[in-house]
């Protein structure tokens, strides 16, 4: 009896685990997308504190920043912000192209062959002195780009890893729709999108505080998670 007892707690768990791990597709599982919104998170906070307060996800925020020094007329300034703001629109163009001509390849997944040139840019960042700060934020966000438009949907619901606005907004319509339906679907959506609004948060919330303590090299932090993700996806591959 307690054998068969302990039998069916390690196959309870082992579909658990199982469950957290595939949901849908590696890349659209839930704890894949938890490293994917640390690293996101990190970067913003990163380039931010590091790189001359100049955003590599919040392009809104770029906007708004390079409006302002351009109406002001100081159109140095005004560059810092418009360059990563192509830069992003290249990556989201780049990585599109690599969808349409890889999506079929065998040996690796064309997601995985995206992050991995993200995790060499970034690391290539990581050398790059202040001196070239410019370079540095086109190269983040780049590979920012890369990222929100190649990792767009946890467990079948459309999101940004590398941005809150458009979640805060689904989570909080999926929250309304569960009070007035009743629907528990709506409430589990909700909850997706509030849990990647916090570990973004946190990740932001480490990122800042190690960029101004420790300065540029830290970016290697974000290297390392998303490390975690591109091994992540090995497991659909294995199962």
């Amino acid at each position: 009896m307690l054998k068969s007892e302990e039998i069916y707690m390690k196959e309870k768990c082992e579909t658990m685990f199982t469950k957290l791990l595939s949901e849908k597709q590696m890349s659209e599982a839930f704890i894949n997308s938890i490293f994917l919104a640390l690293s996101g998170g990190f970067q913003d906070a990163y380039t931010y504190n590091t790189r001359d307060k100049v955003f590599s996800n919040a392009q809104t925020g770029n906007v708004v920043l390079m409006s302002q020094y351009f109406m002001d007329g100081d159109w140095s300034r005004a560059l810092h912000y418009f360059v990563p703001l192509i830069a992003f629109g290249l990556g989201v163009f780049f990585a599109e192209r690599v969808q349409n001509r890889f999506r079929y390849a065998q040996k690796l997944h064309w997601r995985q062959g995206i992050l991995l040139l993200e995790i060499i840019i970034l690391g290539i960042v990581g050398f790059i002195p202040v001196d070239f700060n410019m370079v540095a934020t086109t190269l983040v966000s780049f590979a920012c780009a890369m990222q929100v438009q190649t990792f767009r949907k946890v467990n079948g619901y459309s999101y940004a890893s590398t941005m809150c606005i458009g979640n805060l907004r689904s989570g909080t319509a999926a929250l309304s729709l569960y009070m007035r339906e009743k629907d528990s679907e709506k409430l589990r959506q909700a909850a997706y999108y509030f849990g990647i609004i916090f570990f973004f948060a946190i990740g932001a919330g480490i990122g800042g505080v190690m960029s101004v303590r420790y300065g540029i090299h830290v970016i290697w932090m974000s290297v390392a998670l998303l490390l975690i993700s591109f091994c992540l996806m090995f497991v659909e591959k294995l199962r």
